[in-house]
């Protein structure tokens, strides 16, 4: 290990903290970013590690496990740092008109903020820098402990001096984290990397605490998670490892966290352990203007709202916490230039020659439609049927001129949605065919994954303007089928993601049934 190996894992740290940030303080404070909001009275949804005592109660966890699998090559060392936040329970209270005493209250109304009881959250980070030869048989284990406290901030109103104070409570945490290797069998010299973190806590709940979750969070790490690097070494991607290490890979156990490769495409001296699913690599887009707390929402739609609030509403989102005053005062300052990026951006562009004519439109091979080749499936036809094959209807006039759609649906005749049909195992599947879905673990995400197995009713079979067929489906049993269908907000699959479920078979005609 050489002083540039240890000093690129230390700059991999800090490009993936900006990531890792995203997802510390994710629901951290939602929008409208006040405490009154009924959207900000249920928090800390992510790698929240609850004291042992209250999981069973609770439902919620108290270690997360991450199973990875990496090469030292040169590596002697594993640098890790695992991030969270402690709750500080903050109170108000006001000061009385003698000074001498303090009243705690509901709210403090000052001219520049409205300050409310909220639970605020302070980062706290657990380091390690451990020889690799350490990890192996037992492992290594660091037992770490937070103290508790009070804290008193006094609060100015101009002029008028203090007329109030924040009291802030905070408890004591004591975790754990536990490290082990294991060689893996072949040529390799690959290690199986087990990361346990565990809250230990003694804490208790009392009668009264026992189906209380908020009594449990002050005892709790919020939104832990871990970054590990390996100075002069490699970690394996976990969703598409080299194929010698694909069966190791499938053993891994990851538990309430999942591994990704962090900074940028070919590095991978550095990965994060999430608490939420993400791809390799992932990064903050460089059109974001800054931490909004609320990736629910896009950034443009957010900001805007942001910007139309009241000025009794930003004044108790200033006064709510520090975080939520940096998001108005960030949207408040936004130039023009900044508004027109959050518009959209253009990631790549695939170059398309040629044009299809009126035989070829129905058409298209399976590298066509999905932009590459799909995986050998000779039971899958991609032709998408449209309703009316052949050139568009005689007299389509396209509106030119700047500002102009260049495709207007109402004129084309070939473009009634939802009509077309896909061939797969030698059955057709339209509006109405049963299928068994099987979404493929690349690309799909947690909630596709999911409905491994069940059985949907096709809605309708789309073919987008990459070439792409989508086919639309409602998921059988599903309560809210009817509002989907209403609303036309369907769940997509791909072509090779289903199955056709066999139409069964008809009876045999009986006598004088059937024939002329």
């Amino acid at each position: 290990m050489t002083g540039d190996t240890v000093d690129r894992v230390t700059a991999g740290f800090t490009e993936a903290r900006r990531v890792a940030d995203a997802l510390l303080f994710e629901g951290y404070v939602l929008y409208p970013y006040r405490a009154s909001a009924r959207k900000n009275q249920l928090r800390w949804q992510f790698g929240v590690l609850v004291p042992p005592a209250w999981q069973d109660a609770g439902g919620e966890h108290s270690r997360q496990r991450t199973d990875c699998l990496l090469e030292p090559r040169r590596a002697d060392r594993l640098l890790v740092e695992l991030r969270f936040l402690q709750v500080r329970r903050r109170t108000v209270e006001r000061l009385s008109p003698d000074g001498k005493s303090w009243t705690e209250v509901a709210e403090l109304d000052l001219p520049d903020r409205v300050l409310m009881p909220w639970d605020e959250g302070e980062e706290e980070r657990v380091e390690l820098d451990v020889p690799l030869g350490r990890l192996a048989g037992d492992g290594h284990t660091l037992r770490f402990e937070l103290p508790g406290g009070v804290e008193h901030e006094p609060v100015h109103d101009g002029a008028a001096g203090v007329v109030g104070r924040l009291v802030r409570h905070s408890s004591p945490l004591t975790g754990e984290i536990r490290l082990t290797t294991e060689p893996l069998p072949g040529p390799y010299g690959a290690l199986r990397l087990t990361a346990t973190v565990r809250n230990v806590s003694a804490w208790t709940p009392g009668p009264q605490e026992r189906d209380d979750r908020e009594s449990a969070l002050p005892h709790s790490l919020i939104g832990a998670h871990l970054l590990l690097g390996l100075p002069g070494g490699r970690f394996l991607s976990m969703a598409d490892p080299p194929e010698w290490a694909r069966p190791a890979a499938r053993t891994c156990r990851n538990e309430h966290t999942w591994p990704v490769l962090a900074c940028g495409e070919g590095r991978d001296e550095v990965m994060l352990s999430s608490p939420i699913i993400l791809d390799d690599h992932p990064e903050v887009a460089a059109e974001s203007p800054g931490p909004l707390y609320d990736a629910t929402e896009i950034d443009e739609i957010l900001s805007l709202r942001t910007a139309a609030l009241t000025d009794r509403e930003k004044r108790e989102a200033r006064g709510t916490d520090a975080r939520a005053a940096e998001v108005i005062d960030l949207v408040d300052g936004m130039p023009a230039e900044v508004w027109e990026r959050l518009h959209g951006a253009i990631r790549g562009l695939r170059e398309v020659t040629g044009e299809l004519t009126g035989e070829t439109a129905g058409r298209r091979t399976a590298e066509d439609v999905s932009g590459g080749p799909l995986p050998d499936d000779p039971g899958i036809d991609l032709t998408v049927v449209p309703p009316s094959a052949g050139p568009p209807a005689a007299g389509l006039r396209l509106p030119t001129g700047p500002g102009l759609p260049w495709w207007d649906p109402a004129q084309d005749a070939t473009s009634a949605p939802g009509r077309g049909t896909v061939t797969i195992d030698g059955q057709a599947l339209g509006t109405g065919s049963r299928v068994v879905l099987k979404p493929g673990p690349r690309r799909s995400d947690a909630q596709d994954i999911f409905l491994a197995g069940r059985t949907a009713t096709v809605e309708a079979v789309l073919e987008d303007f990459d070439g792409e067929t989508h086919i639309a489906v409602t998921v059988d049993g599903d309560p809210g089928a009817d509002v989907r269908r209403e609303q036309g907000r369907f769940l997509y699959f791909r072509p090779d993601e289903v199955d056709p479920v066999p139409e069964p078979a008809r009876a045999p005609a009986r006598d004088g049934e059937g024939g002329v």
